[in-house]
């Protein structure tokens, strides 16, 4: 199993899935903090978070899976999202709530 059908195996097996620098607990970089206070405000309960500073392979291989240059990276129901600016972004403008509320995630779910 090559490197790119594990990453699809875990965005299609989750509802949300964080591709990060460190974990939840013990983020290891602003935007991956940021990224998940974000997901935590929207009342998300349910998050594969997936270290990439653990496997070179992944964080070289979440790049080109998703065509996007930095982590972390956002993926609902098997979509990607996109970075720590643009969930902010879209968590202001009340986008993110809505989506994770259509997905049946997050708070008022």
């Amino acid at each position: 199993m090559n490197i790119q059908d594990v990453i699809r195996d875990q965005v299609s097996a989750n509802d949300v899935v964080l591709y990060m620098k460190g974990s939840p607990q013990f983020p290891q970089c602003g935007f991956s903090s940021a990224a998940v206070q974000i997901l935590k405000a929207c009342g998300v309960k349910e998050v594969l978070a997936v270290n990439v500073l653990a496997d070179s392979d992944i964080r070289q291989g979440i790049k080109e899976y998703s065509n996007w240059p930095t982590i972390p990276q956002l993926y609902i129901k098997g979509e990607f999202i996109g970075g720590s600016d643009i969930m902010r972004e879209m968590y202001e403008s009340g986008e993110l709530q809505q989506m994770l509320k259509d997905a049946g995630l997050g708070e008022s779910a």
